[in-house]
């Protein structure tokens, strides 16, 4: 069934997700992909970090399963990286999908050679501390968004949404709906050039 889910997710773009759910969840505008083209799918692996702290990371990397989402509470700090170019290695070499970060990572450009997409705050030259602390898969908001472990993220060039899992089949329903009603729509105003258009206009506009 998740892969099923994930499989319709991964076409939908958020712009329509946030139409079906009613903007609620959508993450902060502040929280950006890394590069253009990122874009993800799937559940998340929740952590939250003490400010300025990264180790529980490392933890939950060694939980994911694959297509997680790690989603980082970091607490909007962007003095230090949640993680670099190794840590998403590891990441990235067990399967995991990307980050979601309230915070920053470091090593941008690896990053984008690696192609392992990351949103985010932006980057630093700092790295994080690893004094101990944080936890694994508790509730933890990003970008003013509540987020439980096993809720669904989707995440591309306009930003990041937040699905509560017991409501996926639902949002995923009305997204696709709103979907075929745009290109039904586009199709009427533009297929004909400027007299669709204003035949279109002169439709709507009173």
């Amino acid at each position: 069934m998740t892969l099923r889910i994930v499989e319709r997710l991964v076409v939908l773009p958020t712009t329509a997700i946030s139409d079906a759910t009613g903007g609620h969840t959508n993450v902060a505008a502040s929280i950006k992909p890394l590069a253009d083209h990122f874009k993800i799918a799937g559940r998340a692996l929740t952590v939250r970090l003490p400010d300025g702290e990264n180790g529980a990371v490392l933890e939950a990397i060694s939980q994911a399963e694959k297509g997680d989402i790690l989603v980082i509470d970091a607490k909007g700090n962007t003095n230090r990286a949640v993680a670099g170019d190794f840590v998403m290695q590891l990441a990235q070499g067990v399967g995991v999908q990307g980050f979601v970060v309230d915070g920053v990572i470091r090593d941008l450009a690896a990053a984008r050679a690696i192609d392992f997409p990351v949103f985010a705050l932006g980057t630093t030259v700092a790295a994080g501390n690893k004094h101990g602390g944080g936890t694994v898969g508790g509730p933890v908001s990003v970008g003013g968004v509540a987020v439980q472990n096993g809720d669904y993220i989707v995440g591309d060039i306009d930003g990041v949404i937040v699905i509560p899992q017991r409501d996926i089949q639902q949002i995923i329903e009305a997204a696709e709906a709103k979907v075929a009603k745009d290109e039904a729509r586009e199709h009427e105003a533009l297929h004909n050039g400027e007299a669709s258009i204003r035949a279109y206009l002169a439709k709507v506009v009173k």
